[in-house]
């Protein structure tokens, strides 16, 4: 099925802001599960496109001139596989998303938790403890930040997507399985996102599983993969710094839909 994204995200300041730099990662790339037909990222000033370590596309911006308004726009037509069973297969080290952060480290309830829901190492018991995780935290926007840690959001017991994700990786490394975070876009139909998505891969019998905890999905065959990382920080879709500004307000505007 073929599926058009516009993702825009639009900054408003208080005061004029220069000398700005932003990070993007916006941007997916064609792999088994996805073909990208078309893909744009309009944003001011002047751009040079890298791979980071993950191999996602990672641009630079920078903008000199002083400004009080900007949007960053990323829009394009991708094609996903509705049979794809796996995750998206990396030429990168499983082994590499063991390493600990500070947004996936477990506390001892969390550890005991995870003993209690995983007693062998199989995907069924994995998708056991995915589904004690919403239980335990139900999807409640608006109520955590791109700071709230694991250990917070198992703590206070609320979350979204990003929340859930660094729940289940945290346990999934605690219990020695190498688990990535992986940034993109949830396809439901007759439905337009106000906002990107994320959900968990492990690594089990050589193979990554989709963990979409929020959904409680287990295969990507509705999802558009951007980037991956150890957590939400190797992917964020937008990283800046500036001088001035003032205040600065940020809303964005996601829709995905079928073509």
């Amino acid at each position: 099925m073929k599926l058009m994204i516009n993702h825009q995200t639009h900054y408003q300041y208080t005061d004029l802001a220069c000398n700005s730099i932003q990070y993007i990662k916006m941007t997916p790339t064609s792999n088994l599960h996805q073909k990208v037909y078309s893909w744009d990222v309009s944003v001011r000033g002047q751009k040079c496109t890298k791979y980071d370590a993950f191999n996602n596309i990672w641009i630079t911006s920078s903008q000199r001139q002083p400004y009080q308004q900007m949007t960053i726009m990323a829009q394009g037509i991708v094609e996903i596989n509705h049979d794809t069973v796996y995750g998206v297969e990396s030429l990168i080290n499983p082994n590499l998303f063991l390493q600990p952060t500070a947004n996936t480290l477990c506390n001892t309830e969390m550890k005991e938790f995870a003993k209690r829901h995983v007693p062998c190492l199989t995907r069924k018991y994995l998708i056991v403890l995915s589904e004690a995780i919403l239980n335990h935290i139900p999807y409640v926007a608006d109520q955590t930040s791109v700071l709230t840690s694991a250990i917070d959001a198992f703590q206070n017991q609320q979350g979204v997507c990003q929340d859930h994700s660094h729940v289940m990786i945290a346990m999934c490394k605690y219990l020695g399985l190498p688990a990535r975070y992986v940034s993109g876009y949830l396809f439901v139909p007759n439905t337009s996102h106000l906002a990107s998505h994320a959900w968990a891969e492990v690594f089990l019998e050589n193979a990554w599983y989709c963990f979409d905890t929020s959904n409680q999905l287990f295969s990507p065959n509705s999802h558009i993969y951007v980037a991956i990382g150890r957590d939400y920080w190797d992917v964020a879709p937008i990283r800046g710094v500036r001088e001035r500004g003032g205040v600065e307000s940020m809303h964005s505007i996601v829709q995905v839909l079928a073509c």
